[in-house]
């Protein structure tokens, strides 16, 4: 039986069925920003982190995203 509308599943990082953003305390690398994303879509760690790497080289404020980021999603609980 699903649970009510904004009540907890019994899974961690999921509210209601859905997947929540929130950075894991275990299985980071650095803040787990990359970590926090791929739980939410459901997608590899390792490719979230390998985008965001491979991003890096090319222009653009990711590094900048990526600490903005680290600080507006909170921990898991």
């Amino acid at each position: 039986m699903a649970p009510a509308p904004g009540r907890r599943s019994g899974r961690p990082g999921r509210l209601g069925g859905m997947a929540t953003l929130a950075r894991p305390t275990r299985g980071r690398v650095i803040a787990g920003v990359c970590a926090a994303i791929a739980d939410r879509f459901h997608w590899s760690r390792f490719l979230v982190r390998l985008i965001f790497v491979v991003s890096i080289v090319l222009p653009g404020p990711q590094f900048v995203l990526y600490i903005v980021l680290w600080i507006l999603i909170p921990k898991r609980k």
